[in-house]
């Protein structure tokens, strides 16, 4: 008696197993087939209902079989051409989940594909591409000494009518990186000013050289001997620096946030750009005595030139695939 080869060969059991499918969900297992092999495929959802779909597919994207609203499917044999992973898709519609049961066999097409490993294994590669792209940089870069501000400001004293405070506000130019201010209730406060001055042209030649408007002030912002002293007597000053929308609290004796506070003959201070948009605020506690205060500040300003050139980038993307080991 005739036996065909294949009918000669020995059905195997590759998988016999659980899927879940969540609401609305679809799930896949991947198994491999050698060229030849009839696959077996059965499947049964535990309780008997539909399923959306049930697919099976030569990979990456060959349907080779679906079945809608089903809710079983026995023996359903499918001839493999060539050797390909596939992949069994389940997909459920409901508001519920579905467990499904299935079961995978194989017929091997020859005796040389009886051991044929049907496990799919999954690995992780890289993709390397490369792309050219303009990338700005600062080609140029120039520190500007600004002494863009002095006033004078008359604050009345307690006994006279009106209010003994006084405000004004200033902004800082564009690009500034530090500021500093020096302030005098004093005449001789002006005199200390002028003397830091000269000492400084004396002593900081190279950053005069540099900066021509460098001061005592533009030290102070830069952190650098500036020779201003803070006087001991003369008249004095209560003085706040806020940022701007705390001057008009100040002035209606509410509360208010301040970034420096000081009571002084004459004072000096770095500060840093928080805003662009600050005041000076002043309160004279004298009785009769009237108060007048000259600020000065300046401002340290750092102007880039930006210019572009191309760049050669490598970008890498992980990928995921899977593979037989036959």
């Amino acid at each position: 008696m005739y036996v065909h080869a294949q009918q000669a060969q020995q059905t195997i059991d590759i998988v016999e197993s659980v899927v879940k499918v969540g609401i609305k969900g679809e799930e896949a297992v991947y198994y491999g087939f050698a060229a030849g092999d009839q696959l077996i495929f059965s499947f049964e959802e535990t309780n008997g209902k539909e399923m959306k779909e049930v697919e099976i597919l030569e990979m990456p994207a060959n349907s080779r079989f679906m079945d809608v609203k089903t809710s079983k499917i026995d023996n359903k044999t499918i001839t493999v051409p060539r050797t390909a992973i596939y992949k069994f898709r389940f997909a459920n519609s409901a508001l519920l989940p579905r467990t499904c049961k299935f079961k995978l066999q194989r017929i091997p097409g020859s005796a040389a594909t009886q051991n044929f490993n049907s496990t799919v294994y999954y690995d992780t590669y890289y993709d390397t591409s490369y792309v050219t792209e303009l990338e700005n940089y600062v080609s140029k870069s120039d520190t500007i000494v600004n002494n863009f501000q002095e006033r004078t400001v008359r604050v009345n004293p307690t006994s006279a009518p009106g209010t003994s405070k006084a405000t004004f506000n200033f902004m800082l130019p564009e690009n500034t990186v530090a500021w500093s201010y020096y302030l005098t209730a004093e005449k001789m406060g002006q005199q200390v000013y002028q003397d830091a001055g000269k000492v400084l042209a004396s002593n900081a030649v190279q950053a005069v050289s540099k900066f021509p408007t460098y001061s005592p002030l533009a030290a102070v912002a830069l952190d650098r001997p500036s020779y201003l002293t803070r006087l001991d007597t003369g008249l004095h000053i209560n003085y706040w620096v806020v940022e701007s929308d705390n001057a008009d609290p100040f002035m209606t004796g509410q509360q208010f946030r301040f970034v420096k506070k000081g009571r002084a003959v004459n004072d000096f201070s770095r500060m840093e750009p928080l805003d662009k948009a600050f005041n000076f605020c002043f309160h004279n506690d004298y009785k009769d005595t009237p108060v007048s205060v000259t600020v000065k500040i300046t401002a340290i300003l750092i102007n880039e030139t930006l210019a572009s050139k191309e760049v050669r980038r490598m970008i890498v993307t992980p990928r995921s695939g899977m593979h037989l080991k036959n």
